[in-house]
């Protein structure tokens, strides 16, 4: 399966930006985007919040089953949706969000086999784990420590 070919740009985006601990700062440029474009596909909402929590799971050390190249295409798609300038602009009325659409629906697919062990990790988690994989870290907050922190991987 081929990536959509303006994503491909993101993937060595994404990699800096896990590399420079610079994560929080996109998942609540995402949500802000998010929030502020309520009339979002319900579809698109979903994939968002999914990948969202997946990122925050990872981050705070709570769910680190995820491979490298998945979580770094996450990442990109992530940071696709952020740019207002990407295959088709986000300005333009009906059209802007179809591109953005069809990068995340790539990642869901692509990665379709690791988003849903995701889906069964978070799904037997206790209330706490999914109230901390629902608040977004702080800009500042410190990644959690590879080993140590992850549960149920």
């Amino acid at each position: 399966m081929k990536a959509p070919w303006k994503f491909l740009k993101y993937l060595p985006l994404a990699q800096r930006v896990l590399a420079r601990g610079r994560l929080p700062v996109v998942l609540l440029a995402v949500a802000r985007k998010r929030s502020a474009k309520g009339g979002l596909i319900k579809g698109l909402r979903e994939d968002l919040s999914l990948l969202q929590a997946l990122c925050v799971a990872w981050w705070r050390g709570e769910y680190r089953a995820i491979s490298k190249p998945a979580l770094v295409a996450v990442v990109a798609g992530l940071l696709y949706f952020l740019s207002p300038l990407d295959a088709i602009p986000d300005w333009i009325p009906g059209l802007g969000f179809v591109d953005d659409l069809a990068v995340l629906a790539w990642v869901m697919r692509k990665w379709a086999d690791e988003l849903q062990a995701f889906r069964t990790w978070k799904g037997r988690q206790p209330a706490d784990v999914l109230a901390e994989i629902d608040r977004l870290p702080a800009p500042g907050e410190p990644m959690a420590d590879d080993v140590g922190g992850a549960r149920g991987v």
